[in-house]
């Protein structure tokens, strides 16, 4: 047999006074997800425990079959891990972005979803002006970038907020803490980080790149913004967890990180982005190249995610429904190249609310489509967090008991 999982990053909603009191999967098009509703067996997944934050770490990790509650050391190294980046046992690594704060408050997470060329020329000039000593910056995908501290000097026990559960809000009132007051290398490791935040402005705001951006009506990347920090995690080889090989595809390095370190083989496509222009074609057919060689692919499509963070509707409506006729549909036809032995799960890695335009934390909806069940008792279903609720396969409370259902 051969297996993928496909998901469609924070598609998963409340339900949303525009739309008629509907979440975004009841209003929007997707024959092709309802199919393998319909033809398959569902059920929900608490992807986020209930004692962490639901970030997109917490939840992927959680998808692949691991439990982030013992084996997540942060988000910074595993975007480490992606970047390729050589981590010492001792070495500390923060997600670090480039956001935009005007007159003291978050407006952007993402500085306008500034590209990745402008953002390393950014990354090099800090890295110029404060890189040394056990601090470095290293550029990365766009606004996501990694700052890597040496352990032996700075500590990972230190509070800090994710740029996008902060916007329209202070930014003095989110900098970086020591989670013991009383620990001098955690109180000295954040006097650093707020300094380097402070001081990145003086550096970012009249450069080249940003007074391009400036004149081009877009938006300044102002600050750099560390967070979820930690040291290189060392997890179980998914082929020795779960006895196959295995590749991760997506545009995000975090998705990455979280393979590499389960041992998959990452594969990066021209064209992938994690916004709606994505290389949604070059992804499946990597996809389907993969399948012939691997057991197991993690194919992952951000922009549910992205415009969710917007705020925008009927741009989620829209990331949801490419999903659904550029990489379910194709997937879904691709049954036949593999002698109709390919098991296909979708979910979201967790809700995405428009309301709060960033990550909640209640399971989502799963669906598993398995070509050698034939059911003749099936239902006709619209794929939607309510159907979910009402599955077969009931709630799952955690990753490892999902992959065991889905790989049986």
């Amino acid at each position: 047999m051969k297996y993928i999982i496909l998901v469609c990053d924070g598609a998963a909603d409340w339900p949303i006074e525009s739309l008629g009191n509907k979440t975004i999967f009841e209003v929007a098009d997707t024959k092709h997800m309802d199919w393998i509703a319909t033809n398959g067996k569902m059920g929900t997944l608490r992807t986020v425990p209930s004692n962490m934050p639901p970030g997109s770490d917490v939840a992927n990790m959680c998808i692949m079959g691991y439990r982030p509650e013992n084996d997540l050391t942060g988000r910074g190294p595993l975007e480490a891990l992606s970047a390729g980046l050589h981590l010492d046992k001792t070495d500390i690594a923060f997600r670090c972005n480039l956001i935009n704060i005007t007159d003291g408050i978050i407006k952007d997470y993402s500085s306008g979803h500034i590209s990745s060329e402008e953002s390393a020329l950014l990354i090099q000039e800090l890295e110029e002006k404060f890189g040394g000593n056990g601090v470095n910056f290293h550029s990365g995908v766009q606004y996501r970038h990694i700052l890597k501290l040496d352990g032996k000097v700075y500590s990972e026990h230190v509070e800090t907020t994710p740029p996008h559960d902060q916007l329209d809000q202070e930014y003095k009132d989110h900098l970086v803490r020591p989670i013991d007051p009383n620990d001098p290398s955690a109180v000295k490791t954040a006097k650093k980080l707020n300094e380097l935040i402070e001081k990145s402005v003086n550096v970012l705001l009249d450069h080249p790149v940003n007074k391009k951006r400036f004149e081009q009506g877009k938006l300044k990347a102002t600050h750099v913004w560390p967070w979820s920090g930690g040291k290189k995690p060392d997890i179980k080889p998914f082929k020795e967890k779960y006895g196959l090989d295995g590749s991760v595809i997506s545009a995000v390095d975090l998705i990455f990180g979280i393979g590499i370190a389960a041992g998959l083989t990452p594969v990066r496509v021209e064209g992938a982005t994690g916004l709606l222009d994505t290389n949604f074609e070059g992804k499946v057919s990597a996809a389907l190249t993969e399948l012939k060689e691997k057991d197991f692919i993690y194919l992952h499509i951000e922009a549910c995610d992205e415009m969710g963070h917007a705020g925008d509707v009927k741009k989620k409506i829209e990331a949801l429904e490419l999903f659904d006729l550029r990489v379910v549909k194709p997937i879904l036809e691709s049954e036949e190249l593999f002698n109709n032995e390919l098991v296909i799960a979708i979910l979201p890695d967790h809700p995405t609310p428009i309301k709060i335009r960033t990550h909640s934390g209640e399971p989502v909806p799963f669906a598993i489509y398995d070509p050698r069940s034939s059911d003749e008792s099936k239902i006709s279903r619209k794929y939607t967090e309510e159907s979910g609720k009402l599955g077969e396969l009931g709630l799952i409370e955690n990753g490892e008991d999902f992959m065991e259902i889905f790989l049986k």
